[in-house]
């Protein structure tokens, strides 16, 4: 091990990962210090269910904002694969269908829920947000525009409706179905705990990273589980020749205002080790990198979801009657109605767990078998990740046990009142005759992964481009140490699977060479 490295990371992460591989590559002395006992943090599969052949995305699932141009500039193999379903949306005995090869399909399901009024605004929308992506993400990977050349990038109307105004005015005056409302405002809420019509921007924030990615807007399936994108960043951080240490704790970070910066780190066996850095990359929050200074959090962030993983024997028949490997097949909507959001969250600011929680599921294994075992294959079996909305982290602090068992029964009888039958009954069993189910609140999110709060951001997004004169032209990840760089989600344009804030801070490192 060297005395002083050009970078050392602190996170292993896949922001963290993608640093090192870049800065390795680059011919950099790197070193990379994980908490944990393996790299990869959120971006991590796992057999969760003990004796069961089931490779389980913990914690993050898709990837849309991955660029195409991190994968290929890495040379990783990793394999996408697209969605045809987009989404269902069950509504009593019906359901709201959204299928991406078949217009006529959609339309008839516009309809049959008395909201065909809405398809064309439909079309209309996503070929406006899809215009949006085409024209935004390719700066994702580019140094910071200014606010200015973003607002003429966007055009007037989409600065307009999509920056200053609340996105649940535009989404108002888009459609006039309750329930199309909603599928609309959900990507403006997931991760986020706000309303529609908040002033501010962050709803707005929240919506426009959901619709961008890939320069389409589309989430895609990451063949293996997420942990095959950790893997090929970590194969290609080691390929380069970085150093990567696991069970490696940071306890304290000294920016070297007057020379090299150094990191104090404490290994396994509790042992004190302090090494040198010509720059810091943090691939942590912000929030924890403020504690390795020495200082103060600028910022208290929450995360609002809650995290459920299930094996199941068979995927549970619907009311409506809809062929279940259908309706899972894209992104299953439950009670996300605009209502049912306004409520939810009104209950949840009064630090109360919702009634009937906005629950989205999806289903991993009907697009990508391959995380099943051959025999769990062979009988039909199929995984399920459930992400309950308006579930804030004030709500698990007091009683983490009891909120989290509370908030898993609302969770699961929120999804049963559109089953034909109850989840329960379709649960696989681990080799103790457990259920195969794994429930994470925002307080477990904190304790396993170093999420503040279990915010999945690590804290409120930003806007894609400058907000400061000083911040034109950077990579957004400078801090007012200048040794010190964000490298993680936390950073300007982070947040999601992306390499996007770990590539901008090898940048920013080269860039000073």
């Amino acid at each position: 091990m060297h005395a002083t490295y050009d970078a050392v990371i602190v996170g292993g992460g896949h922001n963290g990962l993608t640093a090192a591989a870049y800065l390795a590559r680059a011919g950099r002395t790197v070193l990379l210090l994980e908490r944990a006992d393996h790299v990869g943090g959120a971006t991590l599969s796992a057999r969760a269910f003990p004796g069961v052949d089931a490779n389980v995305s913990r914690y993050s699932y898709l990837v849309s904002l991955l660029p195409r141009q991190v994968r290929d500039e890495l040379g990783l193999r990793v394999e996408l694969r697209r969605r045809r379903i987009s989404s269902y949306t069950p509504a009593g005995d019906r359901g709201l269908l959204v299928d991406t090869a078949d217009a006529a399909a959609t339309a008839a399901s516009f309809a049959d829920l008395g909201a065909g009024s809405d398809v064309g605004a439909w079309r209309a929308f996503g070929a406006r947000t899809g215009a949006l992506a085409a024209r935004l993400f390719p700066t994702m990977t580019e140094p910071l525009l200014s606010a200015a050349d973003a607002r003429r990038l966007l055009d007037e109307d989409d600065w307009r409706d999509l920056v200053e105004r609340p996105i649940g005015e535009l989404v108002d005056a888009t459609f006039s179905s309750d329930l199309v409302r909603g599928v609309v405002l959900t990507d403006a809420l997931i991760g986020t705990f706000a309303r529609a019509h908040e002033t501010g921007g962050r709803p707005n924030r929240c919506f426009l990273y959901h619709v961008i990615g890939g320069g389409t807007g589309d989430w895609d399936v990451p063949v293996g589980g997420m942990g095959a994108v950790a893997g090929a960043l970590e194969a290609a951080a080691r390929g380069a020749g970085a150093e990567l240490v696991t069970s490696a704790e940071v306890v304290a970070v000294d920016p070297g205002t007057t020379g090299d910066a150094e990191v104090v780190w404490t290994d396994a066996g509790g042992g004190e080790h302090r090494v040198g850095a010509r720059h810091v990359l943090a691939a942590c929050a912000p929030a924890v990198l403020d504690l390795l200074l020495g200082r103060a959090p600028d910022e208290a962030p929450e995360g609002a979801q809650l995290k459920v993983n299930m094996l199941l024997t068979r995927l549970p028949r619907l009311r409506s009657g809809i062929d279940p490997r259908t309706a899972f097949a894209g992104t299953f909507h439950v009670h996300e109605s605009a209502t049912e959001l306004e409520i939810a969250y009104q209950q949840a600011a009064a630090s109360r767990i919702p009634d009937v929680p906005p629950v989205e599921t999806y289903c991993h294994s009907l697009t990508d078998d391959s995380i099943l075992g051959p025999g769990l294959r062979a009988t039909g079996h199929q995984t399920l990740t459930a992400f309950g909305l308006h579930m804030p982290a004030r709500l698990f602090v007091a009683d983490p046990e009891g909120s989290r068992a509370a908030a898993l029964a609302a969770t699961l009888r929120s999804i049963d009142s559109v089953l034909a039958e109850p989840l329960e009954d379709c649960l696989a069993r681990d080799v103790d005759g457990r259920p195969c189910l794994e429930v994470r609140s925002p307080v477990d999110l904190e304790a396993d992964v170093r999420l503040p709060g279990g915010h999945i951001f690590h804290r409120d997004l930003a806007w894609p481009w400058a907000e400061r004169d000083d911040e034109v032209g950077t990579w957004g990840v400078e801090t007012a140490d200048r040794r010190v760089l964000l490298a993680g989600a936390g950073a300007r344009r982070g947040g999601g699977v992306s390499g996007i804030p770990g590539r901008a801070a090898a940048m920013a490192v080269l860039g000073r060479a």
